[in-house]
């Protein structure tokens, strides 16, 4: 089965399909000359409840993914109690009138894409005592409807966010048009997290995610290849 098979949820085994992708991942690492479990797979779990995301955690998965605040803060802090080990990283975008929320509830948080976020979110983190990761995105097409910073305006963002936000970035993230052969993108954000001297690259998707393991990718975000179509309600 090819990772651009389209599972109903009802058919798909979350469990089955972890062990599955993480062969497939590390036979990509291994044809790259990169090391086997350099690359963490963030099972992307929005839009699916506690139940289906149970039998991930059961398998012993721990990474996940979402895109909204809301959606995370319903469901999963009966999921961290159980499970307190788990990594829960924001990869949707975020407004400014959900930091507090998302501080909170995120462990890790991709989508700092301007100063405005960056002032909330260094204010936000000293008043909790509570320090996500962060991960710059960048928006590597440039396309005008989508999140995350033109490539040329990474640099001065991330000297402005440590110097005068104190915040510490450890990653860059993007999202590759959909029309694009995303290599090439991939290539540019890990060239620019090299320039930068940062070892977090979250990039690749379920269609895409090899490619991504084979260009530098410490992180891929699957959804549907794990858990199915999302349901219809």
């Amino acid at each position: 089965m090819s990772s651009h098979d389209v599972l109903s949820e009802s058919d798909a085994d979350p469990a089955a399909n972890l062990a599955r992708i993480r062969g497939e991942i590390d036979s990509a690492l291994k044809e790259a000359g990169r090391p086997a479990g350099s690359v963490a797979i963030t099972a992307v779990s929005k839009f699916h409840d506690a139940a289906r995301i149970r039998p991930a955690l059961e398998a012993g998965h721990r990474v996940f993914g979402e895109n909204r605040v809301q959606e995370a803060m319903a469901k999963w802090p009966d999921l961290k109690a159980d499970y307190p080990d788990v990594e829960l990283r924001l990869i949707g975008p975020l407004q400014t009138n959900k930091v507090k929320e998302a501080v909170a509830t995120f462990d890790v948080i991709e989508s700092l894409d301007r100063p405005k976020l960056a002032r909330a979110l260094a204010a936000e983190m000293e008043k909790q005592g509570r320090r996500p990761r962060l991960y710059i995105q960048v928006n590597t097409g440039e396309e005008p409807q989508k999140a995350g910073l033109a490539p040329a305006d990474v640099p001065a963002f991330f000297t402005q966010c440590r110097d005068e936000f104190g915040l510490e970035i450890k990653g860059l993230m993007c999202i590759p048009p959909l029309e694009d052969d995303p290599a090439p993108h991939f290539a540019l954000l890990a060239k620019m997290a090299k320039n930068l001297g940062l070892t977090g690259l979250s990039m690749g998707m379920s269609g895409d995610y090899l490619i991504a393991a084979q260009l530098g990718a410490t992180h891929v975000r699957i959804g549907t290849a794990i858990f199915g179509a999302r349901p219809v309600h």
